[in-house]
């Protein structure tokens, strides 16, 4: 489907555009209140940034803090790393565009929040599993140096193993630990179930899947979770995504002539502003609740990224049909993330109880979730008390006619708590398997800064890559 006035909130004649996803979420509102990610610091680690208007900021000025490349630690970036694939750039102007439409809105969702922009990936979008740790190494280390607080990765890999034993993911989950929260991509792998990518799979973390507005931004009833949005559970047992967020045809800034992404796709080049390109993905979805994530700390810079976790959560809109799910679970999570709900929210306790991340990375103890699978495929979960309920036969379908809305509550699973699905987890045992008895194939131990195998060197091969390109939805 390729209508540009309908990609666009208004006409693509007009001198500028309105980019929709602010609008879907309500940071529009906030905006207005001057809740905008002014003092919030976001690390975006992907394929770079093109340095346009879009991240100068008339008010607080230039809001580049810093730029790294992992392939050329010792370079001066006084100027823009090279994004020669684009979506670093698309990405970022998702998370915080400056740039306004013809009515004045921002297109970005934390407009006045200040960049770190580390580059892991190439032209083409692949990243080794060593250069992507040496970015979240680095940042890490760079925290405090700029007040890092918000974390995006907008990438995937196959999990190769369970969470805690990939090295990607034990970097990620130190980053949780040092107290930023990080924002990972579901994965474009959908619609079947257990597709969540890695470090997405990660449990701690807040992993977003997609939804799309079905390219009429101002009716709700016929929006629905993009099909190549990756599903739940993870392999041990997770669910995922956490939330959904606006991925379909999203509209953001890139340089049109020369970003290979752009030269692949000229077709989704705005025609009349070569400076903004369509693209579907949960990496943009991803930036959105990214940029979610800086108005909330703006709002209050007490919490914590558990609690910040907890209250996106606790204040989606879930999509539902007379009470009943339009979506498991395991698809749309908590539902649609709600900007103004989140930022109002005043949840806590809500998310990661029942683990240690400390001693999960020192290997002391590992979790696993509450979902398994019967022999017959339906995905269910276990209560503490040894009770099941069917969460979903893993079938696709896209709903039509049901509105994301406020207040379901999880009643039809655990009534004796609405937070049970995110909060708990069992320690793992040697007697917890899924029914089909999945086994990792191809496992990997980390040593030496290199993933070993009894007969290969897994340093430079093991790979991630910028999600997948899909079609417009």
């Amino acid at each position: 489907r390729h209508n540009w006035e309908s990609v666009a909130c208004d006409s693509s004649e007009h001198q500028k555009l309105d980019t929709c996803f602010p609008t879907l979420i309500g940071a529009d509102q906030l905006h207005e209140q001057g809740i905008n990610g002014d003092g919030v610091t976001v690390a975006v680690l992907d394929s770079g940034m093109w340095n346009k208007s879009h991240l100068i900021d008339d008010d607080n000025g230039y809001r580049v803090l810093a730029q790294y490349d992992v392939r050329n630690p010792t370079g001066d970036y006084e100027s823009d790393i090279h994004d020669g694939s684009g979506h670093g750039s698309h990405v970022t102007s998702v998370i915080m565009s400056h740039e306004t439409s013809e009515s004045g809105k921002w297109n970005g969702i934390a407009p006045e929040a200040d960049l770190v922009s580390v580059r892991a990936f190439d032209a083409n979008g692949q990243s080794s599993y060593v250069d992507v740790i040496a970015a979240l190494d680095w940042i890490v280390a760079h925290k405090d140096v700029f007040n890092i607080r918000v974390l995006n990765l907008s990438f995937s890999a196959p999990p190769r193993s369970y969470y805690y034993d990939d090295p990607m993911n034990q970097a990620v989950m130190a980053a949780w630990q040092a107290g930023i929260v990080v924002v990972a991509s579901a994965g474009n792998t959908g619609p079947e179930p257990m597709s969540i990518g890695a470090p997405g799979n990660v449990p701690y973390v807040i992993t977003v899947g997609a939804m799309t507005d079905n390219y009429t931004p101002g009716d709700a009833s016929d929006d629905y979770v993009a099909s190549f949005s990756s599903a739940g559970p993870t392999h041990s047992g997770f669910v995922k995504p956490e939330v959904v967020a606006p991925g379909g045809h999203i509209m953001a800034m890139l340089d049109g002539s020369n970003h290979k992404i752009a030269l692949r796709h000229p077709e989704f080049v705005e025609p009349n502003h070569q400076e903004f390109f369509a693209m579907s993905g949960t990496s943009q979805a991803a930036a959105v609740v990214t940029g979610t994530v800086a108005l909330m700390l703006q709002a209050d810079p007490s919490l914590s990224p558990d609690d910040v976790k907890c209250r996106l959560i606790d204040s989606a809109r879930t999509a539902s049909v007379n009470g009943e799910l339009a979506y498991s679970v395991l698809q749309q999570g908590a539902g649609l993330v709600d900007a103004i709900a989140a930022v109002n929210n005043t949840t806590r306790g809500c998310a990661n109880q029942g683990m240690d991340i400390s001693l999960d990375l020192s290997g002391s103890e590992h979790y696993y979730g509450p979902v398994n699978q019967h022999e017959g495929g339906a995905f269910y979960l276990v209560s503490p008390e040894g009770s099941e309920y069917t969460l979903w036969d893993g079938d696709y379908a896209r709903g039509n006619g049901f509105l994301w809305s406020n207040g379901f509550l999880w009643s039809n699973a655990f009534t004796e708590s609405n937070g049970f699905l995110w909060s708990n987890a069992f320690l793992w045992s040697n007697g917890f398997l899924w029914s089909d008895g999945f086994l990792w194939s191809n496992g990997f131990l980390w040593s030496n800064a290199h993933f070993e195998t009894e007969t290969a060197d897994w340093g430079d091969t093991a790979t991630a890559s910028v999600n997948q390109w899909v079609d417009q939805e």
